[in-house]
């Protein structure tokens, strides 16, 4: 059955690791014949939450920005997928600033059931990616209808390219072309 994924990559570098990993998951999706879109972040205005809980009441945050139109296509996906660097055993600063504009989604009726994680770091670590890992579940678990379905870590890379050629890659398109 053909579904409707969107996948969000948070990279600034926009042929940086993470962004390749989202890529190649794309690529696997597509051709499993699903309706995909691809979002970066790296062009894109996103304020921080202020933490009105306006949205609670309305569905719609009072910011206006590129936060909202994001937001409503992952209201509206049976798949979201996320792609990050790294920083300091976490998910990238502007991946975080989007998920907590996220919010009014916490009340609506989402209708995404699946949530990927891809992402890379310099360091391969396990304790990299469990923490990286816990931090983001937070935000999933959050969510009663949605649950993690996947990831795929990448360590040991750093500049743009490092990734080239990486086992990953494949894994990425693997999982993509799962689903």
């Amino acid at each position: 059955m053909k579904k409707k994924i969107l996948i969000v990559s948070s990279s600034f570098r926009t042929k940086g690791n993470s962004a390749k990993l989202a890529e190649e998951f794309n690529k696997g999706a597509t051709d499993a014949g699903n309706e995909v879109e691809f979002i970066s972040l790296h062009d894109k205005k996103i304020d921080f939450c202020r933490g009105c809980l306006a949205c609670q009441k309305t569905k719609r945050c009072v910011i206006r920005d590129d936060a909202d139109t994001i937001r409503e296509k992952m209201l509206n996906a049976d798949v979201v997928v996320f792609a990050t660097p790294v920083y300091y055993y976490g998910i990238s600063g502007q991946l975080k600033t989007l998920l907590d504009r996220c919010n009014p989604l916490f009340s609506a009726d989402y209708k995404f059931r699946e949530v990927y994680l891809l992402f890379t770091a310099a360091e391969n670590s396990e304790e990299a990616a469990q923490r990286t890992l816990a931090g983001f579940d937070g935000w999933v678990v959050c969510f009663e209808k949605a649950r993690l379905a996947g990831y795929v870590f990448c360590g040991g890379v750093n500049d743009v390219g490092d990734i080239d050629g990486n086992p990953k890659l494949a894994e990425a398109y693997k999982m993509g072309n799962s689903i």
